[in-house]
């Protein structure tokens, strides 16, 4: 018998919409953001576990460990979204954030909802990398079931020995148990504005939480002072003017300056600030760099002088 899921959270009828249908074009956008005020709410009563969950994984994160999302439909498409967004934003590796959704990477255009019913289905990408203890797999599931995910996390954190395992989680919005291992982050969105369609109020939530995560650790990590990205990818003419303002920002250079000293820089905001700072060429502003951790505010005042010839 198919298992009769009525009783979660995601799949309850919200009666409070029960009038949808008959709603005109200004009643259904207010009957929705009128629902989408339960978000914020949601991610509120979440904050400790959210906190928790990135004060874990952090440790291992900074000694070069990954975050490994995976998910089904909308929660796949949104792991995989907010990974593939870390390395413009950070100049992260790729293979730092992964995002890995059922029925592979051809699911982010089209549909293949019977992926996620393969409570298998992940663990050969897993294997694949290797988990150790400095990684976390966050399975993220809107009703909290989904074998894809569930599956995936009983595996990933039962992995021998326990010492080597990952941190495991499992973000949802349904209130259902987390596997054994498991941390659990509850986003309690409640029912949806339309019966079961998670890509709603579920999917904003989501997509909030996984911001925080990936950003709370990129800051951790030092790829941000300040509120600005200082290690953002200059790989365009928008990103370009943007590094150009970042270091005109915390080097106090005119915008033409900023300009030249990238370039000398290699594009690096960073860099370049580095640079400005030390009074040094890019090697040794990058070897500064490296030996803080790549964090600005651990940056020396000066370079120690450097011996003859």
């Amino acid at each position: 018998m198919i298992p009769d899921r009525s009783h979660i959270d995601t799949e309850r009828a919200n009666p409070r919409t029960a009038q949808l249908h008959t709603l005109d074009a200004a009643g259904l956008v207010q009957l929705m953001n009128q629902e989408n005020r339960a978000v914020q709410t949601a991610l509120e009563a979440a904050e400790s576990a959210l906190a928790g969950f990135i004060a874990a994984a952090a440790p291992g994160f900074l000694r070069g460990g990954r975050v490994v999302y995976l998910g089904a439909g909308t929660s796949g498409r949104l792991g995989v979204l907010d990974a593939s967004e870390i390395p413009p934003t950070f100049c992260e590796s790729p293979g730092r954030f992964i995002g890995i959704i059922a029925g592979g990477d051809r699911s982010l255009r089209i549909p293949s909802e019977g992926a996620e019913d393969d409570a298998q289905g992940a663990i050969p990408e897993l294997e694949r990398l290797a988990l150790t203890a400095d990684d976390a797999v966050l399975g993220i599931a809107a009703g909290g079931t989904t074998p894809y995910v569930q599956g995936a996390l009983r595996w990933a954190s039962s992995l021998q020995p326990p010492a080597s395992s990952p941190l495991c989680a499992l973000l949802t919005c349904a209130d259902v148990p987390a596997p054994p291992g498991c941390r659990r982050i509850l986003l309690p969105t409640g029912p949806e504005v339309l019966t079961g369609s998670t890509r709603l109020k579920a999917g904003t939530a989501t997509k909030l939480a996984l911001n925080s995560i990936s950003t709370a650790l990129m800051v951790l990590a030092g790829k941000v002072h300040g509120n600005l990205m200082v290690d953002v990818k200059a790989s365009n003419v928008k990103l370009r003017d943007r590094a150009a303002r970042i270091v005109s920002s915390l080097s106090g250079l005119p915008r033409e300056a900023a300009f030249a000293l990238l370039e000398q820089a290699g594009w690096s905001a960073k860099t370049a600030i580095a640079m400005h700072r030390l009074g040094a060429s890019r090697a040794a502003a990058e070897a500064a760099l490296a030996g803080c951790h790549g964090r600005l505010d651990a940056l020396p005042s000066a370079l120690p002088p450097q011996p003859p010839g």
